[in-house]
């Protein structure tokens, strides 16, 4: 993933949530969890993208074996 295109992407979230958040008449309740719901993803995003969270999707607990 080139920084470009992490940038571009980073503007248009960023264009797209200002919008939302100035001409949708929304509760300020409800915006704020769109507005945390939105950077957490990006978060998640970049750390994927940059290879430090990937390792995280895959760790497996255990099994649970029920009765026998």
């Amino acid at each position: 993933m080139s920084l470009i295109s992490i940038l571009i992407t980073l503007i248009i979230v960023g264009i797209v949530l200002w919008l939302v958040n100035t001409y949708l008449p929304m509760d300020g309740k409800i915006k704020k969890i769109l507005n945390v719901v939105v950077v957490i993803f990006v978060i998640v995003w970049l750390l994927n993208g940059f290879g430090l969270f990937g390792s995280s999707w895959n760790m497996h607990t255990g099994n649970m074996h029920m009765g026998r």
